[in-house]
């Protein structure tokens, strides 16, 4: 019987192919690709409508690397369909606030008027938070 036990005990630990790969999950894998972003708003977030009708939120996130004379800073587009009190929220943030944003990312690949091919990396939000707001130079004065 202990040998019974024993190649038992053996055979349940042992590994497959399938636990080796994935034995965190039962879930099926699936392609993503998410970005996470730290920077300021370019500009107020605006209202659009979609061809469909649907509301969505656009904004611009600038993200600042490098010092000095090596300075940069990379602008990325994000689009959000919250609705409700999220949207009203969203809408009400001003320029230069500071945003930490999650979401997921696609590239979309089409020919300008001119025959070149042009890309676009397509950031759809999935969460925002606020980290600062910008300094409200009336409020300093009063």
């Amino acid at each position: 019987m202990s040998a019974f036990r024993s190649l038992y005990s053996s055979l349940r630990l042992a590994p497959t192919a399938n636990t080796a790969a994935r034995g965190f999950s039962t879930s099926a894998s699936r392609n993503a690709a998410r970005m996470i972003l730290t920077g300021r708003l370019g500009a107020e977030p605006e209202l659009h409508a979609t061809s469909t009708g649907q509301e969505i939120i656009r904004y611009t996130i600038g993200t600042t690397t490098g010092r000095g004379e090596n300075k940069s800073t990379s602008w990325f587009k994000v689009a959000s369909f919250a609705d409700g009190s999220q949207r009203d929220f969203l809408l009400s943030l001003p320029k230069g606030t500071l945003v930490y944003v999650e979401g997921d990312a696609s590239m979309r690949t089409w020919e300008n008027a001119e025959g070149q091919k042009q890309s676009t990396l397509n950031l759809v939000q999935r969460n925002l938070e606020i980290l600062s707001r910008p300094q409200n130079s009336n409020a300093e004065q009063q």
